[in-house]
């Protein structure tokens, strides 16, 4: 069985809690998730003590944003099984007040034109650890001002450069030092759906600093995008991992836990390959040793 490698919950721009995502994972014969909430690390340790409970094997992660600085172009990298969470903390830190002081600015632009408050916009995101345009649009639609989370309105709002749009680009920090910062945690780094966000333009420079993956398999990745990723990985000798995203009530569209997953084979790769780089890493310092006698 393999495994949904890319959920989020109710801490960041999810709308279920941490038991609810795992419960329904469970219900869904989904035997193995990856909790990567956006720039927050708070829900690993109860996700894998819940997953325990329930039955299903919860991989710690998280989804760090970060930019390309040559393009300015958008990035994410997943980081799982990181040995030093506590390392990547100040990193989301710095990710969640950016986003937070973007979105302070948006809620105040919505505000203006909408007779929706930012007190209820902030109701809306209860629970996330920042406020996300899927908890603006919420409040729209609760207001009666909008009848669903992406349609027309979310174009105009939230569409960069668009006439009447709202939105406003946190300030990440480039997606190179993303990689070093997973590194320096213990974890794997993983460039996060390259099909939506356009970003493999940065994957020369993510390779100088050892990105570990691609996620190849995603909702926004048809079958032959995939298989090109997937071959790009093999050149690189990269892992393949694939999930959906999944954000229940704010997932873009319409996705069930476990309907991308990461082929069996993959997820085995992923879980060993620290052990196998521990190893590698072991013998080059061996032979290079002999080779100094």
């Amino acid at each position: 069985m393999g495994g949904d490698l890319h959920c989020h919950t109710k801490l960041s721009d999810g709308s279920l809690g941490i038991e609810d995502l795992i419960s329904l994972a469970k219900r869904s014969n989904v035997s193995t998730i990856a909790i990567a909430d956006l720039d927050c690390l708070a829900g690993t340790v109860r996700g894998k003590i819940i997953g325990e409970r329930l039955g299903v094997q919860v991989i710690p992660g998280v989804e760090l944003s970060a930019s390309d600085k040559a393009t300015g172009a958008r990035v994410h990298i997943l980081g799982y099984l990181n040995e030093f969470p506590d390392r990547l903390e100040g990193l989301c830190h710095r990710n969640s007040l950016a986003r937070k002081k973007a979105a302070h600015f948006m809620m105040l632009q919505v505000a203006k034109l909408y007779p929706v408050s930012t007190e209820f916009i902030v109701k809306c995101a209860t629970g996330s650890t920042n406020i996300f345009p899927s908890h603006i649009m919420q409040a729209l639609v609760e207001c009666g001002c909008a009848d669903s989370l992406y349609g027309e309105l979310y174009q105009k709002l939230f569409s960069p450069g668009a006439p009447g749009s709202v939105y406003t680009a946190p300030k990440f920090p480039d997606a190179a030092e993303v990689v070093d910062a997973v590194h320096a945690a213990g974890g794997i780094a993983v460039l996060a759906s390259p099909a939506a966000d356009g970003s493999l333009e940065v994957l020369p420079r993510l390779l100088e600093h050892g990105l570990d993956g691609l996620e190849v398999w995603h909702p926004s990745a048809d079958a032959a995008t995939s298989d090109s990723l997937k071959k790009l990985a093999a050149k690189h000798k990269l892992l393949c991992v694939g999930g959906t995203g999944f954000r229940g009530l704010y997932s873009p569209a319409r996705v069930r836990v476990g309907e991308v997953e990461t082929p069996d084979d993959a997820l085995q790769k992923l879980l060993g390959y620290k052990a196998r780089q521990k190893r590698l890493a072991k013998k080059a310092a061996k032979a290079a040793a002999q080779g100094a006698d």
